[in-house]
């Protein structure tokens, strides 16, 4: 039986422990379950965070092992290696897919009841790789995808039009990585298309803007390695976000990345798109009304992460 407040997290690098911590400070779980190759790593990182407890919710955080997972309602994997200066997402696939393989096969032995949400790095690829892996359905196995790329659109658009970042609705969709796209087309902000909007703030060179602020989303994780070697706080957020919208059943839509099968005519590739995640996970797949220029952006997208998934031999009928 699924406990629905406990949580795993394989892998206590900067991004497991990151979101180890975000999830304690959330206090919507009374169970974590840390595990990691290195059990003192996991043991300490249990250890660090729980002495925060007394100023947060009780719950009980331990380093575990895979036997643990039968009852988890989410295991959360960010097992993998980290992205180096000048090195791009999909350069991880080789040593993470290998990684992740490991991981799978102790959870295959296990046949946990819960749902799998894939951080790991590059996180389309592996999605579908864990999808092909495992043989689930796609709603138990999916991505975090672009809901931290997202954040960061709507955080820049705020910064940009001096707003509430939580008045700024817009989305990021594709790859997790450089041909993610933003939908400008639905990009609003408080029910204002975006255009609009900024002509009321003084702002009239639209195309300047939109593209300074797609960059800056787009090669953020890049600028950040480059200045402190990794990324972790962004993401930690980013995730218990997730867990939160899933734990609650909030039918929340967040850009996950889930397996297509057929949506925006592409079928057999992981790709970050919005979704309805609820208590039945990644429960449906929302297809978006995009521009002609958007949906030629997308397609793109999947055809390069096809190719990388037939480098791991991963295919669907």
């Amino acid at each position: 039986m699924i406990n629905d407040k406990k949580v795993a997290i394989i892998g206590c690098g900067f991004v497991g422990s990151s979101i180890a911590f975000s999830l304690m400070e959330g206090g919507k779980i009374n169970e974590l379950v840390l595990i990691d190759a290195n059990q003192n790593k996991a043991e300490g990182e249990a250890m660090d965070i729980s002495h925060g407890i007394p100023y947060a919710t009780p719950m009980d955080i331990h380093a575990g092992t895979y036997d643990e997972l039968k009852d988890a309602a989410l295991i959360i994997i960010t097992a993998g290696a980290a992205q180096k200066p000048g090195e791009t997402r999909l350069d991880l696939t080789k040593k993470n897919a290998a990684i992740l393989h490991s991981v799978l096969t102790e959870i295959k032995r296990i046949q946990p009841e819960g749902y799998l949400l894939i951080v790991s790095n590059p996180v389309d690829v592996l999605t579908a790789y864990a999808v092909h892996e495992t043989g689930l359905p796609r709603n138990r196995v999916f991505g975090s995808g672009t809901v931290l790329d997202t954040a960061r659109f709507k955080y820049l658009i705020s910064r940009h039009l001096s707003v509430d970042a939580r008045n700024v609705h817009g989305v990021i969709i594709g790859e997790h990585g450089d041909s993610e796209l933003p939908v400008w087309s639905i990009t609003n902000v408080a029910g204002i298309p975006i255009s609009s909007f900024c002509e009321l703030r003084g702002f009239h060179d639209h195309q300047k803007g939109m593209d300074e602020i797609y960059r800056d989303v787009r090669d953020s994780a890049y600028q950040i390695i480059e200045k402190k070697g990794a990324t972790y706080y962004g993401v930690a957020m980013a995730v218990r976000h997730i867990v939160h919208c899933l734990l609650s059943d909030a039918k929340t839509m967040l850009p996950v990345s889930v397996l297509l099968e057929g949506e925006y005519g592409v079928r057999g590739v992981a790709l970050s798109v919005p979704t309805i995640v609820g208590k039945n996970g990644a429960e449906q797949v929302l297809e978006l009304p995009l521009s002609m220029e958007e949906r030629d952006a997308f397609t793109k997208s999947a055809l390069e992460l096809r190719n990388v998934l037939k480098e791991l031999d991963v295919t669907f009928d």
